[in-house]
């Protein structure tokens, strides 16, 4: 501890909570630059000036961007979990409001991540294993609706296919519509939709597609 020209004695930084604070720094920097540069063009040098580190810092935390992105996924995953425990979460297919809630989360997720889901894209086109990685955490996630379309099914209703199919397809839809408007510029003459507007859309599709049904 050193006594600063004021008289206040300064406190030295815990390591750890140093070290924490440079992982975030990094992680923070490296959505900012994938956002502006892409995962595949983005060096490892671009992020550390991002997050105004010196370029051997990285390496105490991650032994490559590939470790970061993972990282990345990871914490995103965990927002995601998170998310699902908020209140007004439905469960019964039937329901349009219950299928809503999903593309709603779903919709916010993905804004909210863009960037990570976007470099997640990109390093699944040039890595095996990042392919694996995106298909199994998207498998995870559609995993949960597996009870949720039991309703559909409970209530004489025909899904379009089995449910894995039926889910993935679901999935899907969302994605790719979230990527067109959140991540790709718009075609020339083509107004994106507000929030709200892709919501309600996405919903009266996968509800339809779901139940046969318009609400």
């Amino acid at each position: 501890m050193t006594l600063l020209a004021s008289g206040v004695k300064e406190v030295p930084v815990n390591r750890k909570e140093k070290a924490a604070e440079t992982e975030a720094a990094l992680k923070v920097a490296a959505r900012r630059v994938f956002a502006r540069k892409g995962y595949l063009n983005t060096k490892i040098t671009d992020i550390t000036a991002e997050a105004g580190r010196a370029a051997g810092s990285f390496y105490n935390h991650f032994a490559g961007k590939e470790e970061l992105l993972e990282a990345l996924l990871a914490d995103m995953a965990a927002s995601g979990d998170e998310s699902a425990r908020t209140e007004g979460h439905l469960s019964d297919f039937t329901d349009p409001a219950a299928v809503r809630w999903h593309v709603a989360q779903y919709w916010d997720f993905y804004k909210e991540h863009a960037p990570t889901m976007q470099a997640l894209r990109q390093a699944a086109m040039v890595s095996e294993t990042f392919a694996r990685t995106v298909a199994s955490f998207g498998a995870t996630q559609a995993a949960d609706l597996t009870g949720h379309l039991a309703h559909v099914t409970a209530a004489g209703m025909r899904l379009p296919a089995r449910t894995e199919l039926s889910i993935a397809m679901m999935y899907q839809l969302i994605d790719n519509f979230a990527q067109m408007w959140l991540l790709d510029p718009a075609p020339a003459g083509w107004q994106p939709p507000t929030d709200e507007e892709a919501v309600e859309a996405l919903t009266r599709f996968v509800y339809r597609g779901f139940t046969g049904r318009d609400y």
